[in-house]
């Protein structure tokens, strides 16, 4: 799997670059220090997953995820020292599926890339549908829309889903959106739940919480709760 760092300090990508070979050593890891660097590099290479630091020199980080998304498929983790809700908001709207905060810490940064680990043994189709899930979760994704995209059938796809992920195309989904909201709710402790329900890709405040309970054996208003008294 091909990974692009991007980051104008060199020892955050040294840094970046050591914890995710000792973690994932048969992985292939680019670097670059601007965005002209990783434009060529994306053009040049299948890139899967990228994390970009979001003040870079020239183009923001920010902007340059807006630049990729007409010239790539990679997913893109953004990197940043802020921990405020309007960054990962803006995030959020331009396709991001994931943010960390520096200093980065191994713990964290392993939690994103474990969502990869078993991604490359799945065909071509199955590793587009994941992308497509997990750029556009917050949004009313269905398996007619995920076939149309990759132009395939539907019937096809959802038996090819069951068969490689080993769970069905909407429970998959569903699992997705639920780590994404208790990821929400720990994170910003300034969002409703009705927030987090909406943005996180629910019809409804009382499904997600039903959801919730079924995954966790507490309410989202519960978890919260018990993670920020731990």
């Amino acid at each position: 799997m091909n990974i692009l760092l991007v980051d104008d300090e060199p020892l955050e990508l040294e840094q970046m670059e050591y914890l995710i070979n000792k973690n994932f050593p048969m992985w292939d890891i680019y670097k670059a220090q601007d965005a002209s660097q990783a434009l060529k590099i994306l053009n040049s290479r299948d890139i899967l997953l990228a994390f970009l630091d979001i003040q870079l020199p020239g183009k923001t980080g920010l902007e340059l995820a807006k630049e990729m998304q007409s010239i790539s498929d990679a997913d893109i983790v953004m990197v940043t020292a802020y921990q405020s809700f309007e960054y990962a908001q803006s995030a959020i709207k331009i396709g991001v599926v994931d943010y960390i905060t520096k200093p980065v810490i191994e713990e964290d940064l392993v939690k994103v890339l474990n969502n990869y680990a078993n991604v490359t043994h799945y065909s071509e189709n199955i590793q587009q549908s994941i992308r497509l899930i997990h750029q556009n979760y917050e949004e009313k994704i269905t398996l007619s829309y995920l076939a149309e995209k990759i132009h395939i059938n539907p019937a096809y796809l959802s038996r090819k889903f069951q068969e490689e992920v080993k769970v069905g195309f909407s429970e998959y989904v569903n699992n997705y959106r639920l780590m994404m909201a208790k990821k929400m709710l720990i994170e910003h402790a300034e969002v409703s739940i009705g927030e987090v329900s909406e943005r996180c890709g629910f019809n409804s405040q009382h499904y997600f919480s039903q959801m919730f309970r079924k995954e966790t054996g507490l309410s989202p208003r519960e978890f919260r709760m018990k993670e920020h008294h731990q």
